[in-house]
């Protein structure tokens, strides 16, 4: 192979990180889609731009954006992955028999869903589960998933969604940081360092409302992930919103409280979602079917 054939051929990992940065917009969310570091995505990012000659991203404080030629590039780049996706899933299946490519939100799956997947395997073992990890809609054909555990509304073009549960969200802090900042009304929790989810700016907004509170928390932190947010808390950054059945253990064990005793359910809800090609694939039936008895014996136990 001629240099520059190698130089028209980049490794497969730094195209799957372009890709998830293109899509996603961010390099955080990116290494959580891929299970990487922040460090190892932009390093692969910048291999790729050193090899192509080209700058594909712009860089600023309020994160990356693609250049016209990113733009350009992603296009093609995403086409051609999903192809040799769609490529490899075919051939799995044909060799592996029954297989399910499931996308799982990262904190929802692995605090919640993993825990429970053995059940599904003693029950179904010739069934082979895949897991990607995915953060809001995406094509479904493309990425070459069967079916996605999403948080959001039943409003996913061209598929077909089923309704899990609802999430309860409250305050939350350390106790050292609740010992320091007495909080007596949600008023009070106004006056402290507030700690925001990108994905959710309206939250507490949402909070407050639920309570005749008229205000617009802005001020405070504010992170892309639900696992930063819960570190946050137990350090004592400030009073976090956040779902109470993903922080079970830290609650159980004392690193994060309740701040203030007042529950909301979130206007989002979980979903599990089949694009309507796949909806009457076996696999996806079966686990469609396994993870609602879950999610029943969930919500009984926790009372939603």
């Amino acid at each position: 192979m001629t240099t520059l054939s190698r130089k028209l051929l980049p490794s497969s990992s730094a195209l799957a990180a372009f890709d998830s940065v293109a899509r996603l917009g961010s390099f955080s969310l990116a290494a959580d889609e891929l299970s990487l570091t922040q460090g190892a995505i932009s390093r692969q990012v910048m291999s790729l731009e050193e090899q192509l000659g080209v700058r594909l991203f712009e860089r600023g404080a309020r994160g990356v954006s693609l250049t016209a030629e990113g733009r350009t590039y992603a296009k093609a780049i995403g086409a051609a992955l999903g192809e040799i996706r769609a490529a490899s899933l075919q051939l799995m299946t044909k060799t592996h028999g029954s297989v399910l490519n499931l996308a799982m939100l990262p904190t929802f799956g692995t605090r919640w869903l993993l825990p429970r997947i053995p059940d599904f395997v003693d029950s179904h073992p010739e069934i082979t589960i895949n897991f990607a990890t995915r953060i809001g809609q995406f094509d479904f054909e493309r990425e070459g998933i069967d079916m996605a555990i999403h948080i959001g509304q039943p409003d996913w073009p061209a598929a077909e969604s089923t309704f899990l549960m609802p999430e309860m969200v409250a305050p939350v802090c350390s106790p050292a940081f609740l010992a320091d900042h007495p909080i007596k009304s949600a008023q009070d929790i106004a006056d402290f360092p507030l700690l925001h989810m990108a994905s959710r700016p309206g939250a507490w907004d949402h909070w407050f409302q639920s309570l005749g509170v008229v205000m617009s928390p802005s001020k405070g932190m504010r992170f892309e992930q639900f696992s930063s947010v819960a570190q946050a808390c137990i350090a004592g950054l400030g009073i976090a919103l956040m779902p109470l059945f993903l922080i079970e253990v830290e609650l159980k064990v004392g690193h994060i409280v309740q701040a203030f005793p007042h529950q909301v359910r979130s206007p989002s809800s979980y979903y599990s979602v089949a694009p309507v090609s796949r909806s009457n694939h076996v696999p996806v039936k079966l686990f469609r079917e396994w993870l609602l008895g879950q999610v029943e014996q969930y919500r009984k136990q926790a009372n939603l």
